[in-house]
């Protein structure tokens, strides 16, 4: 799972680099691709979608230092999954959020350049460590909700015999 998770990890740093580096995003802000989806620069001082923004220089610290110590929980926790649906969620997770700390630590914010839209609709502005992210948790809850379904009632203790 650990390969998963660096796969994750090199696609996206690979994916930022050469929107950042070589097509030059920055400089062109955003570039239509198809009539759903552009290539729109965006730096995220926040967490998920612009969340709890770190806009100061001790708060992105304190923001890079408090995902990584998620990220190395994440990783114990995969080592010690068993469950392979669950362990490749939290290899998603994991590539994810190291894709996003490396940005953090480089650009003091997350580059974030796919938009999705459609007509009046646009979603937010995100990365393929994102994208690993919300399917790693997204896989996550399917994955604990089917357990959930298939343990005896009796043994949850919501029934009394």
């Amino acid at each position: 799972m650990f390969l998963i998770a660096a796969v994750v990890f090199v696609v996206d740093q690979l994916s930022k680099f050469w929107v950042l580096e070589i097509f030059d995003l920055p400089r062109r802000i955003s570039v239509e691709v198809l009539p759903v989806f552009s290539l729109t620069m965006v730096w995220n001082r926040g967490v998920s979608m612009g969340l709890l923004q770190a806009d100061g220089h001790a708060s992105r610290w304190l923001l890079t230092g408090l995902t990584a110590m998620i990220s190395v929980g994440v990783a114990v926790w995969m080592w010690r999954e068993v469950n392979r649906w669950q362990g490749l969620a939290l290899a998603l997770v994991l590539g994810g959020a190291l894709g996003n700390i490396v940005d953090r630590i480089r650009f003091g914010a997350v580059a974030d350049f796919i938009h999705l839209h459609a007509g009046g609709w646009s979603f937010y502005v995100f990365n393929i460590a994102d994208a690993g992210i919300t399917v790693g948790v997204a896989l996550l809850l399917l994955t604990s909700l089917q357990r959930a379904e298939r343990r005896n009632p009796a043994d949850t203790g919501l029934i009394k015999e």
